[in-house]
């Protein structure tokens, strides 16, 4: 019994010594990970190896027994659009869908992905067995179903706001990711390209289009008429308000000269009136001195001053005339009236004219040898 197992522990050392000879040299390149596969193996360590070979790297794996895959990690990515021979599709592959409110929309769409290296071995074992599989049967159909399912829940104007728009592609890079994480992939980006609606649609919109041109050149004249109303009442505003400064500055002046001239004529007044007040104490003084002995006094001083130097004629008269016997200064003050001008004057007496002194009668001339009448009765 020993020596039966020692005689296959001697024939698998040498097939495997005979398999070691045999190898061959796999490589991955700057952005590659390889995965081993060990179809047999008398050790019991067979399938897909969880241990990846890191980019750049050579390694030796014995022939029949070894299988040998790589997956790139660099950024790839499934580009659907209408622009023939761009696409991953030589005619149209755009993204066709109906929105909530039932218009059909036609959107270029690109989505960039890249393989998660630590998964590699995962992907070989449940997902594909290179990237060109990964691409078609699994990325290309989620890429296609569920951006259609998110935009399709917005409503046609929605595309008009690139903010919806963008949020939307934010939704289907969550949702992707969510679900190909699973399967060892990640989505790195989601670039959103053209999108046009049918051609009754299109019409309608550039009908939309034109209107609402017409509504903003109506706006931008109406602006522009608004700026330039706004424009002559800020320049009345200024003429009003130098006419205001003009007139205010004329009246200031005025005012200043009225003043000027108010004053003056106030002093003047002023002057006057302290002139006829000391005129009228004045007079009033005058009139006390007069109403007295001196005022009487006074009277017969320019009475005799204005008779001074005049030849006086002595006219004997009636009754009630002027004596020539009598030397009484005031009994002829009272013939001529003179005494009321010393009398006190309570009202402004009104001007009367003295009555007139009687013309003398002329002295007959004796005739010769008459002898002369001495005025006395036999």
């Amino acid at each position: 019994m020993k020596s039966v197992t020692i005689f296959f522990a001697l024939i698998s050392t040498a097939i495997t010594a005979a398999l070691l000879s045999g190898c061959l040299p796999y490589s991955t390149s700057a952005t590659e990970v390889g995965v081993r596969t060990i179809k047999w193996s008398p050790f019991g360590n067979k399938g897909v190896q969880q241990e990846i070979t890191p980019p750049g790297q050579t390694v030796f794996l014995p022939l029949f027994i070894t299988d040998w895959n790589t997956f790139d990690t660099r950024l790839e990515k499934i580009e659907m659009t209408a622009i023939t021979g761009k696409g991953d599709r030589p005619g149209n592959d755009e993204l066709m869908f109906k929105t909530v409110d039932g218009n059909d929309i036609g959107l270029d769409l690109t989505v960039q992905y890249r393989v998660v290296p630590e998964k590699a071995p995962m992907i070989l074992q449940t997902v594909a067995r290179d990237d060109d599989e990964l691409k078609e049967h699994i990325m290309r159909g989620i890429a296609r179903s569920k951006p259609r399912d998110i935009f399709g829940a917005l409503r046609t104007e929605d595309f008009y706001i690139s903010e919806n728009r963008l949020a939307a592609a934010e939704e289907v890079k969550k949702t992707l990711n969510e679900i190909l994480g699973a399967y060892g992939i990640e989505v790195d980006r989601i670039n959103l390209g053209n999108y046009k609606f049918t051609p009754e649609y299109e019409k309608a919109i550039e009908d939309k289009k034109v209107a609402d041109q017409e509504v903003e050149k109506t706006k931008s004249e109406t602006a522009a008429k608004s700026a330039e109303f706004e424009t002559l009442v800020e320049t009345a505003k200024a003429d009003v308000a130098k006419m205001r400064e003009k007139a205010d500055g004329e009246y200031r002046r005025a005012v200043i000269e009225a003043d000027a001239v108010f004053a003056q004529q106030q002093r003047i007044a002023e002057a006057i009136v302290a002139e006829g007040t000391a005129e009228a104490q004045g007079m009033m003084k005058m009139n006390e001195a007069l109403s007295g002995a001196g005022g009487e006094a006074m009277v017969k001083m320019k009475i005799a001053e204005a008779l001074m130097g005049k030849r006086i004629v002595m006219v004997p008269m009636g009754d009630g005339g002027l004596d020539v016997r009598t030397t009484d200064i005031n009994a002829l003050l009272k013939t001529y009236g003179i005494q009321a001008l010393a009398a006190p004057k309570s009202k402004e007496p009104e001007t009367k004219e003295a009555p007139p002194m009687p013309a003398p009668t002329p002295e007959p001339v004796p005739e010769p040898g008459a002898k002369k009448d001495t005025g006395k009765k036999r």
